[in-house]
């Protein structure tokens, strides 16, 4: 066993010599080992350095890429879409707070004055934000003109990480369904609205659809459910104004 040799030590007895050949015969095999592992390394990068270099590029050249990509082309074409939509969120907004509604919302749609509409601004600037948002404006217009399946379509192409736009978005579907006669995808969608926000505006409404929906299926048991929510979370909501009414015909028909 090797031991450690205080510096000018030299060994007395022919034991202690035979360790010390042995302790630098195993050193000298270390360095040698690494000496050639060295050397293989060096052989592989001086076979491969075409190769090695060549990937290193590409990263280099893949993450250049993206930022260029994000800085000289993403966001002018996101700008210039945020641009080209003000036009069609003024007849939208306008829609929806004035008269001429069905006007306004053909115009937030299709454009007008030489503006994009909602559907122009989908088809020119597609994967961007705002392509995303005018997915819900157009969404949103087809539902207040009565054609739900487009309304269907453009909402469900719609995502958003606001919780109340999202749960807006999702409780419309529901509302289209429901216009379909497609009751059972219109719970389904007033439950997703449901959960994707809870708030004093979109909860109660959404419980409140949910539960008239699924008592209208006589699945009783769950409009209970959403119906004592509204009772016990909501009770100061205008949807909780008759929400004994609806609780009791639910508690009769279990």
């Amino acid at each position: 066993m090797a031991t450690y040799k205080k510096r000018g030590y030299k060994p007395k007895t022919d034991k202690e010599k035979v360790e010390a050949i042995e302790d630098n015969s195993t050193t000298a095999g270390v360095f040698n080992t690494l000496d050639e592992s060295a050397s293989k390394t060096e052989e592989w990068v001086a076979n491969n350095q075409k190769y090695i270099f060549g990937a290193v590029a590409f990263v280099a050249i893949l993450i250049l890429g993206v930022l260029g990509y994000n800085k000289f082309i993403a966001e002018p074409k996101q700008q210039e879409a945020m641009n080209e939509m003000f036009k069609a969120q003024q007849y939208f907004d306008q829609a929806v707070n004035g008269a001429e509604k069905d006007s306004l919302f053909t115009m937030a749609l299709n454009g007008g004055e030489g503006k994009f509409g909602m559907l122009d601004i989908i088809e020119e600037y597609g994967g961007t934000p705002a392509a995303n948002m005018a997915n819900y404006y157009a969404g949103m217009s087809y539902l207040n003109l009565k054609d739900y399946p487009n309304a269907v379509k453009h909402l469900g192409e719609f995502s958003s990480d606001d919780m109340m736009l999202n749960a807006i978005s999702r409780g419309a579907i529901g509302d289209a369904f429901v216009q379909l006669n497609q009751p059972d995808d219109a719970l389904e969608y007033y439950e997703k609205a449901i959960s994707a926000s809870t708030n004093d505006f979109t909860t109660p409404l959404y419980l409140l659809k949910a539960g008239k929906l699924a008592l209208s299926l006589n699945n009783n048991g769950k409009a209970l459910k959403f119906l004592e929510r509204i009772k016990n979370e909501f009770s100061k909501s205008t949807e909780a104004a008759n929400i004994d009414v609806l609780i009791g015909k639910a508690q009769a028909q279990l």
